[in-house]
């Protein structure tokens, strides 16, 4: 078992890389068969932190620095009011609800450049995305399509969302920290883990040098529907709307 989650991990950060996104998504399903959820998620979370860690190193002369401190200041925003509004609410009811709208934000047109980014915007994102992370497994999901039209290409895409998700991961471990989550029976697995998904980072990122902008992207547009589809069933099977397998 361990063996094949380091190995998991590594396949699962490249085709993160390849893709755009959906490598957090793969590695959190195959984990969930495996631990319990009060293990699964600060486990989960502080390998996604580390692959973003790697990746953003990696891909560090890309990262559109403009965006990131009003997102960062919306993260802080998002986590003292988190508990407060989210937890109110239903979480087969957040998966429909986000499920929809990021699909429509896949596939609405495009806003011209000089739209695609403003600090107000990022600050908003940062603190929607963060109330999202705390319950719903879908952050990055949600942020994808925000980033890529604010970034100019696939490789500032890929830095800038790595260090966005820094933040909202690095933002999930101090809570568990605090709780008292002890990661020390795990920690020869997280290293390992965390290793290989930076070397998943590195292979994906030779891949994606052969891309043209063209098939990334419409593998990117594809991978989201994917996964949109997805979170849009699992809400709405859990709400009764549709049966479950």
């Amino acid at each position: 078992m361990f063996l094949g989650l380091s190995v998991l991990s590594f396949f699962t950060s490249a085709f993160g890389v390849v893709a755009g996104l959906g490598g957090g998504v793969l590695l959190l399903a195959v984990m969930a068969t495996i631990f319990p959820p009060a293990v699964l998620i600060p486990l989960h979370g502080t390998i996604q932190a580390g692959n973003n860690v790697s990746r953003g190193i990696i891909m560090r002369r890309h990262i559109t620095w403009g965006m990131i401190p009003a997102f960062a200041l919306g993260t802080f925003l998002g986590a003292i009011i988190g508990g407060q509004v989210v937890v109110a609410l239903p979480t087969a009811l957040l998966q429909s609800v986000l499920g929809a709208f990021v699909l429509y934000v896949c596939w609405a047109p495009k806003p011209e450049s000089h739209q695609a980014y403003s600090g107000p915007k990022f600050f908003i994102l940062g603190a929607v995305g963060t109330l999202v992370s705390m319950f719903v497994g879908a952050t990055g999901t949600l942020l994808a399509p925000f980033i890529r039209a604010a970034t100019s290409g696939r490789h500032e895409y890929l830095a800038t969302h790595a260090v966005l998700m820094v933040l909202l991961h690095g933002l999930k471990l101090a809570a568990f920290i605090s709780l008292g989550f002890s990661f020390g029976a795990y920690l020869p697995l997280l290293v390992v883990m965390i290793g290989t998904s930076a070397l998943g980072n590195v292979f994906g990122q030779s891949v994606l040098n052969k891309l043209s902008e063209k098939l990334f992207h419409r593998i990117f547009q594809v991978a989201l529907t994917l996964l949109s589809l997805r979170l849009l069933y699992s809400g709405l099977s859990g709400l009764g709307y549709l049966p479950k397998f």
